[in-house]
C-alpha cells in the first residue's frame, strides 16, 4: 500500500521560506516518478513540479518557477520541495503524489501571511 506522509507547512510570511517534506513506504521509492501538488481555499488541484525517478529531469508549473525547488532522497524514500519568496498566492494545502498510481498523502498546510 502505498502511503505518503507531508511535512513542514506552517504559517510564514511574503517573501519567507519553507522546506516541505514527503516520507515515502510501500512501493519502489526509488523507480517512481513524485509530484507536488496543491489546494487552495476554493480551487482544484493544482500540479506545482515533478521529478523523475533519478532525479535527471525536473519541471515546474510556471507560477512557482524559480521561487520553488524540488528535489528526493531516494536512499531515505523522500521526497522535498523547498519554496522562497512565497507569495499570499502559495497559500495552499501541499501534497506530494506518486506519477504511476496518483496516490497521495494527506497533504500540510503552507500559509503565507502578514
Amino acid at each position: 500500500e502505498v502511503q505518503l506522509v507531508e511535512s513542514g507547512g506552517g504559517l510564514v510570511q511574503p517573501g519567507g521560506s519553507l522546506r516541505l517534506s514527503c516520507a515515502a513506504s510501500g512501493f519502489t521509492f526509488g523507480a517512481s516518478g513524485m509530484r507536488w501538488v496543491r489546494q487552495a481555499p476554493g480551487k482544484g488541484l493544482e500540479w506545482v513540479s515533478s521529478i523523475s525517478s533519478a532525479s535527471t529531469t525536473k519541471t515546474y508549473a510556471d507560477s512557482v518557477k524559480g521561487r520553488f525547488t524540488i528535489s528526493r532522497d531516494n536512499a531515505n524514500n523522500t521526497l522535498y520541495l523547498q519554496m522562497i519568496s512565497l507569495k499570499p498566492e502559495d497559500t495552499a494545502v501541499y501534497y506530494c503524489q506518486e506519477a504511476g498510481s496518483g496516490a497521495r498523502g494527506q497533504g500540510t498546510q503552507v500559509t503565507v501571511s502578514s
